[in-house]
C-alpha cells in the first residue's frame, strides 16, 4: 500500500474519531433514516414498483413521522444509541431485535385503533422485520469500514497505530500534538476541565469533555495509550489525572514536568511515563533563594558522596548558584564520572575538582580540604542501605556513617570551613538498626563537634525516603514489573515518608543558608505513604492489573521498622521561617562521641553485636532487635 493511500485511512480513521463523542445524536439521526427506509422498501416489497408510491394514502408522511418517533423512543428505551458499532455483536443484535418488535408493535396498535385502514397491515407486518436488516446492517458496514481502516493502516508500517488520549488542552497540549502525531501517533481527543475550551479544535484535534468524562468507554474509544499533558497544573490537579487515568487500566504516559521544561532536560513534545513522583509530589517548595545565593556564590563547595542519589542532585542544584569551584569527593570512579560528565555538560563554565576519596581515610581527607579550602561542606557520603549493613557490614556502617562523618567535619573545621551540613535521615530518630544508629550517632558527633569548633557552622538535615534514590523501593518495583511479578512488599501495613531528590537537594541547600550550629534541621516530609498503594499505584500505571502483577508479602527484614519517625520523643522542635524546615536541638554528647570515635578508629574489624553494644552507649533511644 502506498503512503498516500494509508494516510487517506489514517485522515478517516481520524475522523471517525471525532465523530465518536457524538455518537448518541448521529446514531439516533441514522437510525432515523433506516428506520424510514425500511418503510418506503415495504412499500416496495408488497406493492410492486408500479404501485408502491401511488397506492399510499395522503396521511402516509404523517403516519411514517408516527412511526419513526416511536423507534426512535423504543432505541432510547433500550439505550440503543449509547452502543459502539465498531464492538457490533450479538449483544446488540438482540437488543435491536427488542427494540425493533417492540416498536413494530405499538405503531400498528396504534395506526389500526386510529382506524388508518388505508396503511396495508402487511406493511405494518413486514416493517419490523425490514427495519432490523437496515439497522443491523449498517453496524455491520461500520464495523468493517473500521477495521479494514485500522487494518490498512497498520499494514502500512507493520505494526498498529498507537492511539492516545490526552488531558489537558492547554499550551503544553498544543506543543505536544504539533510533535507526536509526526511520532507515530494517532490522538483520538482531548480533555480539559476549562467549560470555555469544551467543544473547541486544538490542531484539528476535538475537545471532547472534561477530565471525568475519560471514564465514559465511548469517549475513551479504542485508545491504547493516555496522555497527561497537565505541566503547569497544581500537585494536587496531576494528581487527580493520574489517578483517573490509572484507574483505566491502560498504559499512562505523561509530557515533562514544568521543572524539566524550565531546566531543558525534555521537550514538550517527547513524553515518558509516569512516574511515582508525578503522583506523590507536592507542590514546589518557595525558598529563599536570595539566601541560599549568599550562602554559595562565589564560594568554594565541597560535596562528599557527590556521585550518589542525593550529592550528584545536590552538586546541580549548588552549580545553579555559580559557586567559585565545585570541588567532588566520590569513592565510586564509576559514580564521580557519571556526575562529571553531567555538569560538564549542563555547566560547562563551572570549575570542577573531580576527586576519588574515602571519608574514612582522615589523612587523605586532610589533604584535599587543605588544598582545596572549602568554605561549604556538604557531608552526603554514607551506606544505607537498612539490611545489608544489619549484619555482615554493621563495622563498615559504624566506619563510614559515623567515623567517616567525624573525619569529614574535622577537616572541615582545620580549614575553617563556614558552613558544615551532614545529610542525615528519618531511621536515625529512635532507630531499631545499626544503619540508623550509626546516623543519629553522626548527628551527635555534628552536635559535639559545634560545641567544641566554634568557627565553623555544624549542621544536619534529616529526611525521610527520597524517590528513585539507589537502593529505594521504586526501582525495585519497576524492575518486577517488567519481569511480570511478583512486587514483593515485606508488610501490608509499612508506611514510608517520600519526598522527590530535587526537593530533597533544595531543601538541604536552604537549610544550609538558615541552619545554625548544633541543629538539625528536620524535612516535613508531608503525609506517610503505604509501600503496599504505591505498589499497587505502580501497576495500574504500567497498564497491568494486580491479577497479572501478584503482590507478595515476604515479612519485615532485619532491623526494619513498619514506620518512620522525623522527631525524636525528647528532641525539642521550633518553626522556620521556612515552613517545610523544622529545628530539632540536640543535646552534645561530646565525652560519649569521643569514646566511641577512639575505640572505631584504633580497632580491627569488630562483630555486628559489639558493634550494636557500642551504639547503644552512645544512642540512648537505640531499640536492639
Amino acid at each position: 500500500m502506498t503512503v498516500p493511500t494509508a494516510s487517506r485511512w489514517l485522515r478517516l480513521e481520524q475522523l471517525l474519531a471525532r465523530l465518536r463523542p457524538h455518537r448518541a445524536p448521529l446514531s439516533l439521526a441514522i437510525d432515523a433514516l433506516m428506520v424510514a427506509l425500511a418503510w418506503n422498501a415495504t412499500y416496495l416489497f408488497r406493492l410492486g414498483f408500479e404501485r408502491w408510491w401511488d397506492a399510499r394514502p395522503w396521511y402516509d408522511g404523517w403516519v411514517l413521522l408516527g412511526v419513526v418517533a416511536a423507534y426512535l423512543a423504543a432505541f432510547a428505551l433500550l439505550k440503543v444509541p449509547q452502543s459502539m458499532w465498531r464492538f457490533s455483536g450479538f449483544g446488540e443484535v438482540k437488543r435491536l431485535t427488542f427494540a425493533c418488535g417492540a416498536a413494530g408493535l405499538a405503531s400498528a396498535a396504534a395506526v389500526m385503533g386510529l382506524q388508518l385502514y388505508q396503511v396495508p397491515r402487511s406493511v405494518l407486518a413486514l416493517h419490523p422485520l425490514f427495519s432490523l436488516m437496515a439497522v443491523c446492517m449498517v453496524r455491520v458496514a461500520y464495523r468493517m469500514l473500521y477495521e479494514h481502516a485500522r487494518a490498512r493502516i497498520a499494514g502500512s508500517n507493520g505494526t498498529e497505530p498507537r492511539r492516545a488520549l490526552v488531558l489537558g488542552a492547554g499550551e503544553a497540549a498544543k506543543r505536544l500534538l504539533a510533535g507526536i502525531q509526526h511520532q507515530g501517533w494517532i490522538v483520538t481527543g482531548l480533555l480539559d476541565d476549562d467549560a470555555a475550551k469544551q467543544g473547541a479544535r486544538i490542531a484539528g484535534v476535538p475537545v471532547l469533555g472534561p477530565l471525568e468524562a475519560i471514564r465514559d468507554r465511548g469517549v475513551r474509544g479504542d485508545a491504547t495509550h493516555l496522555i497527561i499533558a497537565l505541566p503547569s497544573a497544581t500537585a494536587a490537579q496531576r494528581r487527580r489525572a493520574v489517578e483517573l487515568a490509572s484507574a483505566l487500566g491502560l498504559p499512562v504516559l505523561t509530557v515533562p514536568s514544568a521543572e524539566e521544561l524550565r531546566s531543558g532536560e525534555a521537550a514538550v513534545d517527547r513524553v515518558r511515563d509516569i512516574e511515582p513522583e508525578d503522583l506523590l509530589g507536592r507542590e514546589p517548595v518557595q525558598l529563599d533563594e536570595a539566601g541560599i545565593g549568599e550562602v554559595l556564590r562565589g564560594k568554594t563547595v565541597l560535596i562528599t558522596g557527590g556521585g550518589g542519589s542525593i550529592g550528584s542532585e545536590l552538586c546541580r542544584q549548588v552549580a545553579r548558584f555559580q559557586p567559585a569551584k565545585l570541588v567532588i569527593v566520590e569513592l565510586s570512579e564509576f559514580n564521580l564520572y557519571t556526575i562529571e560528565q553531567d555538569l560538564s555538560l549542563r555547566f560547562p563554565a563551572l570549575p570542577l575538582v573531580k576527586l576519588i576519596g574515602d571519608v574514612k581515610d582522615l589523612d587523605g581527607l586532610r589533604a584535599i580540604f587543605e588544598r582545596e579550602r572549602p568554605q561549604v561542606v556538604f557531608h552526603a557520603a554514607a551506606y544505607k542501605h537498612v539490611p545489608l549493613m544489619e549484619v555482615d557490614n554493621a563495622w563498615a556502617a559504624l566506619r563510614n556513617n559515623t567515623l567517616g562523618t567525624y573525619h569529614a567535619a574535622l577537616a572541615a573545621a582545620e580549614v575553617k570551613a563556614e558552613r558544615f551540613v551532614l545529610i542525615s535521615t528519618d531511621k536515625a530518630v529512635n532507630p531499631t538498626n545499626v544503619m540508623g544508629a550509626t546516623k543519629r550517632a553522626a548527628e551527635l558527633v555534628v552536635s559535639a563537634m559545634a560545641a567544641e569548633h566554634a568557627g565553623t557552622r555544624f549542621m544536619a538535615v534529616r529526611f525521610g525516603n527520597v524517590l528513585g534514590s539507589s537502593g529505594s523501593v521504586i526501582p525495585k518495583f519497576k524492575q518486577q514489573i517488567a519481569a511480570g511479578g511478583p512486587i514483593t512488599v515485606t508488610h501490608p501495613d509499612i508506611i514510608r515518608y517520600f519526598m522527590t531528590i530535587p526537593e530533597a537537594a533544595r531543601l538541604v541547600l536552604q537549610a544550609a543558608a538558615i541552619g545554625e550550629s548544633g541543629q538539625v534541621l528536620v524535612l516535613d516530609m508531608g503525609e506517610p505513604v503505604k509501600i503496599v498503594d504505591l505498589a499497587k499505584t505502580m501497576i495500574r500505571l504500567a497498564g497491568r492489573s494486580e491479577q497479572e502483577i501478584r503482590i507478595v508479602f515476604t515479612g519485615l527484614r532485619p532491623g526494619e521498622k513498619l514506620y518512620e519517625e522525623l522527631l525524636a520523643d525528647g528532641d525539642l522542635t521550633v518553626a522556620t521561617a521556612v515552613k517545610e524546615l523544622r529545628l530539632a536541638q540536640l543535646d552534645d554528647s561530646l565525652e560519649g562521641a569521643r569514646r566511641l570515635l577512639a575505640w572505631v578508629a584504633s580497632s580491627p574489624v569488630q562483630s555486628a553485636d559489639l558493634v550494636r553494644d557500642a551504639l547503644s552507649t552512645l544512642v540512648k533511644e537505640y531499640r536492639r532487635h
